[in-house]
């Protein structure tokens, strides 16, 4: 199965992961653009993309501290690489040390700790994983690949439409408010009598389908969430104002 990398993120670069091959160590942390990766899997030897100076850079060309290339491999996210490397030389970083990382920062201790206090993904998090792999990883037996795979417009419809069911399953919770009691008509499409829980479902098909078009946009929910946060306390009528100008 062939892998899509995900060039999008940081403007076409990969952060990398560099640990030696035979202790696990960790060596350093560089950055790779597409061609630095394909000139590392070509040379089996490790090519590097400096941001400071723009350019690609083979590791050693200067030093003689080569790193021979025993494996790469790509994150869940496709966006961030590990290599795994024979390091030529008794030093990867440009300050004669082993490795970039030997400042140490203090850690305090927490005697105390509670595993269960720990941050844990939400569901948000979780479907947007799901749907960023289903785009970088196309599966046919998926919905979201499928829906990637004909166009943002299949996804885009999908999303109006689960809108205007949104916007009916609120009607006709007004409607059961009112009339419910003359028992002329069955209220509720999913569940009988119910039919709050309809609105329930088509905001979540609703949401489900908007994770999807954030995630081609490479936009993750939470930052829908700090937007809100942001305008919280503001007047809504400010608000729009300010839009408008």
């Amino acid at each position: 199965m062939s892998v899509i990398v995900n060039w999008d993120k940081i403007d076409g670069l990969l952060p990398v992961v560099v640990q030696e091959y035979s202790s696990g160590e960790v060596l350093m942390l560089a950055y790779m653009n597409q061609e630095a990766l394909e000139l590392t899997q070509s040379s089996n030897l490790a090519h590097y993309y400096s941001r400071t100076k723009s350019q690609i850079w083979k590791k050693g060309q200067e030093s003689g501290n080569f790193q021979i290339v025993k494996s790469i491999s790509l994150d869940c996210d496709n966006d961030a690489l590990l290599l795994k490397v024979e390091q030529i030389g008794n030093a990867a970083c440009h300050t004669g040390a082993k490795s970039c990382f030997f400042n140490h920062l203090n850690l305090e201790k927490n005697r105390d700790l509670d595993l269960n206090k720990t941050i844990k993904y939400d569901i948000l998090d979780h479907l947007y994983h799901i749907a960023l792999d289903r785009k970088l990883n196309p599966s046919d037996k998926s919905y979201i690949s499928k829906l990637y795979a004909k166009s943002p417009d299949s996804y885009l419809k999908k999303i109006a439409e689960e809108s205007c069911e949104l916007n009916l399953a609120i009607k006709e919770l007004q409607r059961f408010k009112l009339y419910s009691n003359l028992n002329l008509e069955n209220f509720g499409e999913h569940k009988p009598n119910d039919p709050k829980y309809d609105i329930i479902y088509e905001a979540a098909d609703l949401l489900f389908h908007m994770i999807i078009a954030l995630a081609d946009c490479d936009i993750h929910p939470n930052a829908i969430l700090d937007e809100l946060k942001r305008r919280e306390g503001v007047s809504g009528i400010i608000e729009k104002n300010s839009r408008d100008k």
